[in-house]
């Protein structure tokens, strides 16, 4: 009996949220539909693993894209830099390489895995003197069919794709956006996996005029994730790129994950000297899905 009460009332005090199931009466976390039940971001961050010098790399994505760089975090207490950047209510880290992770370089087509990322800009302008003032090519811009915006792609220091998006005359909010391109080899494996495990919302189908394909973008708040397909068995690239979910209930997602048979890359653990829980999780072409436990917000 008691057990029961106790499982009535914390599903009551959960009841804000529909996508919050049920307590579990063992006292385990609450059973979930999927990992956005318990976020604490209304929008994801991105992480970028790289091998040579990190000046480069901060110059390209602070001084020529014109980011905002953030303190870099020490993880760990193990000398473990972590850079960032602003993109709104998103943040682009970097870290350096692991070695238990595949790292593809090439073309966008030439690998599955976090290919591209993709950022707004209301004017061209200051990016052609950011590209200019560090003695690198000007990128091409094109205009996009049937609309006034128009976009380009570069690569940074290391090789990962960019695609500068110009919108002018556009809301601000606009340049907050971040979109997070992956190259998948099973399109309903990779849908289901995002729409339903992660639960991000499903938008509709675009046809991509720069690669040539059919693009599946899913949304949770100011970032997309973008999935591509090229019909072909490709190498996989599964240490470039990730994505963080910034999340108040780690043991939920763990819960789900073991339930849904998603691949536990690195198990439910605290990181030392933070006191953050975390879990990272793989999806079907095995690109990192981090999710990090910050204290749940209050509410209003």
């Amino acid at each position: 009996m008691q057990n029961r009460i106790r499982a009535f009332l914390y599903v009551s005090l959960l009841s804000f949220t529909p996508l919050i199931l049920a307590a579990q009466d063992d006292g385990s976390a609450p059973q979930i539909q999927n990992t956005l039940a318990v976020s604490s971001q209304d929008s994801m961050n991105v992480f970028r693993r790289y091998a040579g010098d990190p000046k480069a790399m901060y110059e390209f994505y602070g001084k020529v894209l014109g980011l905002k760089q953030l303190t870099t975090y020490n993880v760990g207490g193990h000398g473990n830099g972590v850079a960032r950047f602003d993109v709104g209510s998103s943040q682009v880290k970097f870290s350096a390489i692991v070695p238990s992770r595949k790292y593809q370089h090439g073309a966008i087509q030439d690998a599955t895995g976090l290919r591209l990322l993709t950022f707004f800009f209301p004017s061209k302008a200051p990016l052609v003197e950011g590209f200019q003032g560090h003695n690198l090519p000007i990128p091409e811009f094109r205009l996009i069919p049937g609309s006034k915006r128009s976009s380009a792609l570069a690569q940074d220091p290391e090789g990962l794709w960019v695609e500068m998006v110009i919108a002018p005359d556009e809301p601000s909010t606009t340049y907050e956006h971040l979109e997070i391109g992956l190259v998948v080899s099973n399109l309903e494996a990779s849908r289901k996996f995002y729409r339903e495990f992660v639960g991000l919302e499903e938008l509709p189908p675009m046809e991509d005029p720069i690669f040539h394909t059919t693009k599946y973008p899913y949304r949770h708040g100011t970032t997309i994730v973008s999935l591509r397909c090229f019909g072909k068995p490709l190498p996989a690239d599964t240490g470039s790129g990730g994505i963080q979910y910034v999340i108040y209930d780690a043991k939920a997602v763990d819960t789900l994950a073991k339930a849904r048979q998603v691949r536990i890359d690195q198990p439910l653990s605290t990181l030392q000297g933070f006191g953050m829980r975390f879990i990272w999780l793989d999806d079907p072409d095995g690109i990192t899905n981090y999710y990090a436990e910050v204290p749940r917000p209050k509410k209003q």
